[in-house]
């Protein structure tokens, strides 16, 4: 049983009662893997704020990020940023896979470059992985979840040929985490009347139909407006039971 974590949409501005609650809760779920799923900062002078909140969380515990459509708007120097994040044993991932090993179970991660900021590249982030019988797929915009299935469509049918060393297998991860919501932000009586552009038919919680089943995390920050209604900021905590190889 791996047990995760997922923090997204910190939007940090400084750390204060409420980063250390997250913090708190955090340690509190004695997670085996903490995800950072982008928007972690949306100003390029805040990486000092993130050195500091990465430090409340458990140093030995294994993290991976990626990037949200803010760290590329804000125009955050990312050599530095991914710095940062190793400093704390956490890698961030852009348009990459690695494999997390839980005694005798491995879990397949691929992290993409953010939909809407960035240039996200499927091919780029499997080539190479072996395939697992646990694939998860970090993405910080849902709406990638739809794009995800047609790039893997193309693959498959023969229409991309350059990709066509890239086994199948990959193309079917177990589990998407996404992000970019914030469940809507301002969603009185849980209805979300804006979502930002990225988002398509999501907003949050559980979307466990095919393709891929998607959670996406109403996140822990503000952006635009730095108020919340009817979307409970969210550390979203999973116990995922691994397959064995």
């Amino acid at each position: 049983m791996a047990r995760i974590i997922q923090l997204t949409d910190l939007h940090l501005q400084s750390v204060g009662r409420h980063e250390e609650r997250i913090a708190s809760a955090v340690a509190a779920l004695h997670p085996d893997l903490i995800l950072i799923t982008g928007d972690s900062i949306d100003r390029a002078d805040r990486l000092g704020v993130l050195d500091d909140f990465l430090s409340l969380l458990d140093a030995p515990t294994p993290k991976l990020a990626i990037l949200g459509n803010w760290e590329h708007w804000a125009r955050v120097d990312l050599t530095e940023l991914a710095r940062i994040y190793a400093e704390h044993d956490c890698r961030l991932l852009r348009n990459e896979s690695t494999e997390f090993h839980l005694g005798d179970t491995t879990l397949l991660i691929t992290g993409l470059d953010d939909l809407v900021g960035g240039t996200p590249d499927l091919r780029a982030a499997i080539a190479g992985a072996t395939p697992q019988p646990n694939h998860l797929l970090l993405a910080h915009c849902p709406l990638h979840r739809d794009l995800v299935r047609a790039d893997a469509r193309a693959i498959m049918s023969g229409a991309a040929s350059e990709m066509g060393h890239i086994d199948v297998r990959l193309l079917a991860p177990q589990l998407m985490l996404a992000g970019h919501t914030h469940g809507g932000q301002i969603a009185p009586f849980g209805w979300a009347p804006f979502v930002p552009p990225g988002s398509g038919r999501y907003v949050r919680g559980w979307y466990p139909n095919n393709p891929i089943p998607l959670y996406v995390s109403r996140g822990l920050g503000t952006s635009t407006v730095h108020a919340r209604l009817g979307s409970v900021p969210e550390v979203a905590y999973f116990e995922w039971g691994l397959a064995a190889p």
